[in-house]
């Protein structure tokens, strides 16, 4: 089956840390241009300098006013920076925070309008980067907010796991006030909802973790699982979401449970994630999911202690690149098979029978 080719949108990120020349790794890679046709949004001035001290020589751009002006053959770029740009690997500077959120802004708005099919955003500093557009925890929030599509979750894939979070970039100390019941029915029908539509798994299981040690122990050690977590999954079970727990977050991923499992789904962002970049750091990709566009980017940060030292490993970025192009791709599928009422059920049949 012959796939159009996408126009996937890519953002600079931060400068100064790692963010250029992951992508510059990955772009390199000339057989992308059989899949999507990439679109830099930043600085030619500071790609260019990345280049030099990274001592690439072969990568070039193709410089462009519009998304419409892409060459499909080439890495393409809309410049969204200035002369006054300055790179300093390893600094956190407000100029660098000024031009990521242009960057940022800029893709937005064509993804927006669907100029671009997905959009992959390269890693940001959630400090420098606030301004009085941008008073967000980070890029979930934002995306949710300028797409005002619904409600986002936060979900960190790798082959072989699939793990969201309840809450997110917030105070540990504000995460207990944060876990209700609605919420966490509306992360996990999200959940659900992308396993289906955006990875093409038809009946999806997913696990969710308790809050305390040991979930609760019965109510020992915490009243959350028994007052908020269980009657949210009694209630998305009534729908016919296939939602188990909750389970002890350390014996859940200690005795690799999850294998068992299509998604996780944890109470905050150091229970999921930590035990997430344990197993799959290099290989990691964010993907927010419940949005009604494609945005994915690699798991890691700014990593400003290896800026400039050509050792930032491109794998998660090329993930993201390839996560971005498969979803767009999953979510087209799933759109035919809802027009084929029949095909669903012969697929379902298909899966009966081996289960």
């Amino acid at each position: 089956m012959k796939h159009e080719k996408l126009k996937l949108g890519i953002t600079q990120g931060d400068i100064n840390g790692i963010g250029i020349e992951v992508i510059i790794k990955s772009l390199s890679d000339s057989r992308l241009f059989d899949y999507c046709t990439p679109i830099i949004y930043g600085s030619p001035k500071a790609i260019a300098y990345h280049k030099k001290v990274l001592d690439i020589e072969s990568f070039t751009l193709n410089n462009i006013k519009s998304v419409e002006d892409a060459s499909p053959k080439r890495v393409n770029i809309i410049n969204c920076g200035d002369e006054a740009l300055k790179v300093e690997f390893g600094k956190s500077t407000e100029i660098a925070g000024q031009f990521a959120f242009k960057a940022l802004e800029d893709a937005v708005k064509d993804w927006k309008r669907g100029a671009i099919d997905a959009i992959i955003t390269a890693p940001i500093n959630k400090d420098n980067i606030q301004r009085e557009d941008f008073k967000f925890p980070g890029h979930t929030e934002y995306l949710e907010k300028r797409l005002d599509s619904g409600k986002a979750l936060m979900l960190l894939i790798s082959q072989d796991l699939r793990v969201g979070v309840v809450t997110g970039h917030i105070p540990i100390s504000e995460v207990s006030a944060n876990i209700t019941k609605e919420k966490i029915v509306e992360k996990i029908k999200i959940l659900n909802k992308s396993l289906l539509e955006d990875f093409g798994i038809r009946k999806p299981k997913i696990a969710v973790l308790g809050l305390n040690p040991h979930a609760g122990d019965n109510g020992l050690l915490g009243k959350e699982e028994n007052e908020i977590i269980i009657p949210a999954l009694k209630e998305v079970k009534l729908e016919g979401i296939k939602a188990f727990g909750p389970f002890p977050a350390d014996g859940f991923f200690g005795s690799s449970e999850y294998n068992k499992f299509d998604a996780i789904l944890a109470m905050y962002h150091d229970q999921g994630l930590i035990p997430f970049k344990a197993l799959a750091f290099d290989s990691g990709v964010n993907y927010t999911a419940g949005l009604e566009r494609v945005r994915t980017s690699p798991s890691h940060g700014t990593a400003y202690d290896l800026a400039g030292s050509n050792k930032a490993s491109k794998e998660s970025f090329m993930q993201a690149i390839y996560m971005a192009i498969d979803v767009v791709r999953k979510r087209k599928e799933f759109k035919q098979l809802s027009k084929n009422p029949l095909k669903h059920y012969e697929i379902d049949h298909r899966r009966d029978d081996q289960d």
